[in-house]
């Protein structure tokens, strides 16, 4: 009798569990996303390090502003220029970006809550 349980189960094929084919299908999300987010990061760093050329305004991972003056790609290092005659040495991967010179600084002027901008405010 057992053995006729197993061979009509054989038979019907492998029966698919909705908690396994959904577990299947969260899988393939997971490993597709991996990959686009893999391969826009990389081209993210690609687009970085063709802006990063001698003359460039850049900042550092620590919040240095500063020109770089040079790259050496051997010894992976940057020279940034911080003030006039003073040149830093760091490490190419401390620079985190090239400041855009176009973009828009938002001024703060001093507006309370009210929204009266040239009255002191009382602190008492």
């Amino acid at each position: 009798m057992l053995f006729l349980q197993t061979t009509t189960t054989a038979q019907q094929g492998f029966p698919i569990d909705p908690l396994t084919l959904i577990m299947l299908v969260v899988l393939a999300a997971m490993i597709f996303f991996m990959f686009r987010s893999n391969k826009k990061r990389k081209a993210q760093a690609e687009e970085l390090q063709s802006q990063m050329v001698p003359g460039a305004e850049v900042m550092t991972n620590f919040g240095l502003f500063g020109e770089l003056t040079a790259i050496d790609e051997e010894r992976n290092e940057a020279l940034i220029e911080i003030a006039p005659g003073t040149i830093v040495r760091v490490h190419r991967q401390t620079l985190a970006r090239v400041v855009d010179d176009h973009a828009e600084v938002v001024e703060d002027r001093g507006i309370d809550e009210a929204g009266d901008a040239d009255e002191p405010r009382d602190r008492a």
